[in-house]
């Protein structure tokens, strides 16, 4: 009995990876891939950029900065309830948020 359950496990495992490797079908590229990607890149750099500085990076900020506030009104809060005031959260939403405010500055010439 048990030696009909091994052989059908493994059936099933053979006809799996038989219709896998049937099914898989390799995609090769026509031309020069990293060209097009880089053309590409040159004519929209200046849109992109625009818009995440102008949109993305402010809307980042903004999410940041309530964040902040609301947990550093929750651990003052919790500080006045019992007594011991929790610095992780508030410091690291400071820190996120002096990164995200800054990275406009740097962020283009590592990319």
């Amino acid at each position: 009995m048990k030696n009909k359950k091994t052989i059908r496990i493994f059936l099933c495992a053979a006809v799996c990876v038989l219709l896998f490797s049937i099914s898989a079908i390799p995609a090769f590229a026509a031309g020069d891939v990293a060209s097009a990607i880089q053309n590409t890149w040159t004519s929209a750099k200046t849109q992109v950029q625009a818009v995440v500085n102008n949109v993305v990076f402010p809307v980042v900020d903004m999410v940041l900065a309530i964040m902040f506030f609301i947990k550093l009104g929750t651990a003052y809060f919790d500080y006045r309830k019992h007594g011991q005031f929790e610095f992780t959260a508030p410091c690291i939403l400071f820190a996120c948020l002096i990164f995200t405010l800054t990275a406009p500055l740097y962020i283009w010439t590592i990319i």
